[in-house]
């Protein structure tokens, strides 16, 4: 009898857990036991009104958010003074894709997160530059009515050895936000190319030039986001998005997660 009592009780008990896990979710309770850091001095993160913090306060405000002016080309941020539209960048060179913008100007903050983010595995901080693109630049890739969100590819081997592609995972957590459609194999890089720091601009352009195939037909795709983590001088987008033009693409447009200077 007692035995029976127990296994009723136990029975209950394992209802009731289940029920726990689902009013708390997933997702909070692998909060509790495993507590997300944060992306940009890897500490652990507190509460604020009973929610998670997504970035420490003190983090926070070494971040640079681009906001307006910016420019109508590449997105970088210009000075409130200026009364151009354009960057210097932009007023002197011809770039293929239709506009792009970028979340982050390309500080110290955000260089640290970022290099923890590709070279110590640290993909988790993705979620965090989804949202933070999706708030920041959501409104604007609305007015552009996107159809497909394609990452900017690594070379095969390369994300072989590191064993994801960052700016995939950017691109799967904006399209999460927004509701659109996101693609890792219609645009491939064929061969390996010399990392960008290395290069002046004529040579960051020679280098990614003819360094993109598209495996499938994007000619239902009209309107083309490519998502990566830092725009400089827009050779990679621009050989991206020459590329998509030649395969029935009518506008390609960008979102980096930061811009920097470029030459």
């Amino acid at each position: 009898m007692k035995q029976g009592k127990n296994k009723r009780n136990n029975t209950q008990n394992l209802k009731e857990y289940i029920q726990q896990l689902a009013q708390t979710g997933i997702k909070e309770l692998t909060d509790i036991v495993f507590p997300p850091a944060c992306p940009v001095c890897g500490g652990v993160l507190g509460f604020e009104k009973g929610r998670r913090r997504q970035i420490c306060p003190d983090c926070d405000n070494r971040l640079e958010y681009i906001g307006e002016p910016r420019c109508m080309k590449c997105g970088k941020p210009l000075k409130k003074t200026d009364t151009q539209q354009f960057c210097y960048d932009c007023t002197v060179k011809r770039h293929f894709y239709e506009r792009g913008v970028a979340v982050f100007a390309y500080t110290d903050g955000i260089k640290q997160s970022i290099y923890q983010f590709k070279y110590h595995d640290k993909r988790e901080y993705a979620a965090f530059y989804g949202r933070q693109a999706a708030q920041q630049c959501g409104a604007l890739i609305g007015k552009w009515d996107i159809d497909l969100v394609l990452p900017v590819p690594m070379y095969a081997a390369k994300q072989r050895k590191r064993g994801y592609n960052q700016a995939e995972l950017i691109a799967r957590e904006l399209s999460k936000n927004l509701n659109l459609i996101c693609a890792s194999e219609i645009l491939v890089r064929t061969r390996k190319t010399t990392p960008m720091k290395e290069l002046n601009d004529e040579e960051r352009r020679k280098n990614v030039e003819r360094a993109f195939l598209v495996k499938e037909n994007v000619v239902k795709y009209k309107k083309i986001l490519l998502v990566d983590d830092i725009y400089t001088t827009g050779a990679t987008i621009d050989s991206c998005a020459k590329i998509l033009y030649q395969k029935g693409a009518q506008k390609v447009y960008f979102l980096c997660l930061c811009a920097g200077k470029g030459f």
